[in-house]
């Protein structure tokens, strides 16, 4: 199965996963692949989905906002509101 030779899903950057994501999406709207392939690239591309949210995530939380003084010159950093 060509699926044994794919990288592991949790090594892929953000970009790579996003990428083979987008692969998986156009070969499934084609709807050219097999019953039996089509089930396995979705479990991927759950996968993949889960692996892009959580370095998402982590980067959310290392986002900073810069603080500007009245004079609106920026004083420092603080975490981002993600409200």
């Amino acid at each position: 199965m060509a699926e044994a030779k794919l990288p592991a899903v949790e090594t892929l950057t953000f970009e790579k996963a996003l990428a083979e994501l987008e692969q998986i999406v156009g070969k499934l709207e084609r709807g050219d692949v097999p019953l039996a392939e089509s089930i396995a690239i979705y479990e991927r591309g759950e996968a993949l989905k889960a692996r892009c949210a959580e370095l998402l995530k982590e980067a959310e939380a290392r986002v900073e906002k810069i603080r500007l003084s009245p004079g609106g010159k920026p004083t420092g950093t603080e975490p981002l509101d993600v409200e």
